[in-house]
């Protein structure tokens, strides 16, 4: 099954996605959080790029 899902995703015309970690300042302590996100890698670059 896996290797059917993986051979689908690299079709001609298909999207790519990117799996995005990024490092959040936690409210009200002086810890950091991660948050993992898996998205598009048009989107990626636009969330990326607004630095």
């Amino acid at each position: 099954m896996a290797k059917k899902t993986v051979a689908t995703l690299k079709k001609e015309g298909g999207k790519t996605y990117t799996k995005v970690i990024r490092m959040m300042k936690k409210e009200g302590s002086k810890g950091y959080s991660f948050v993992e996100q898996v998205m598009a890698s048009d989107e990626a670059d636009k969330l990326l790029g607004g630095k």
